[in-house]
């Protein structure tokens, strides 16, 4: 389930399990005073050692998102914000939950389309188009543009979270994005593992993500299964 920390980018284990459980309850989908499962079933079900569990745990405790009651087990406290890396990302698997991944198809630097909305400042951008996972499971193909302005991207540095690259290689980070949800066809640059075939209707979702110090940098068009994944927006 869980990704190797084979690259400087990525990130340990015990961190990504931490991110995953983050996400859960910045996203509602674990509750303020929910139990979690003993920590052995917790373990087993993240596919790790409860040696490597603990240490994710602590990661919540430390952040305040945890009360570790002895002889009683560990219980959310989800009143202190901290946002996961991931907490932007809103497709989720149809069971629930799914620790995301990606895997980069290509990236070009080239002159922004004529039909794309207004962002950024420069009339160029970096395109990344990526396979995205969710438990190891693809669940969608993604396009991001980054506007030409906003930096260069080393791609042997790149992470599964572009926005953590954004903040650790350039220096700002995505405060705040808007998405469009609809429908959409699947585009012709596509891998067979998506597993929808080239010009399937499925989920689509265009996002125009901002940065408090750049304004608008970033656009971006994913195409998920609605058989795997579904778009999940919980308000509080």
């Amino acid at each position: 389930m869980y990704q190797k920390s084979e690259s400087p980018s990525a990130l340990p284990i015990y961190v990504q399990i931490s991110e995953v459980l983050i996400r859960e309850i910045a996203s509602g989908r674990l509750p303020n005073g929910s139990r979690l499962p003993p920590e052995r079933e917790l373990a087993k079900q993240h596919f790790t050692t409860v040696r490597t569990l603990r240490k994710a745990l602590d990661i919540l405790e430390e952040k305040g998102l945890l009360d570790r009651i002895q002889g009683s087990g560990n219980y959310v406290r989800s009143g202190t914000a901290v946002d996961s890396i991931y907490s932007m990302f809103r497709l989720e698997l149809r069971t629930g939950g799914g620790l995301p991944t990606a895997r980069v198809l290509s990236l070009d630097a080239l002159a922004k389309p004529h039909d794309f909305p207004v962002f950024g400042t420069a009339s160029h951008g970096t395109r990344i188009r990526r396979l995205r996972f969710l438990n190891r499971i693809p669940i969608a193909v993604e396009e991001i543009w980054l506007d030409g302005d906003a930096g260069r991207i080393d791609p042997l540095a790149l992470s599964d979270s572009l926005y953590r690259y954004y903040k650790l290689q350039l220096g700002f980070w995505i405060s705040h994005a808007e998405d469009t949800v609809r429908v959409g066809k699947v585009p012709d640059w596509a891998p067979n593992e998506f597993g929808q075939p080239i010009g399937e209707t499925v989920g689509f979702i265009e996002r125009l993500s901002h940065s408090e110090q750049k304004g608008s940098v970033e656009y971006s068009r994913t195409w998920f299964d609605p058989e795997r994944a579904h778009y999940v927006q919980r308000l509080r």
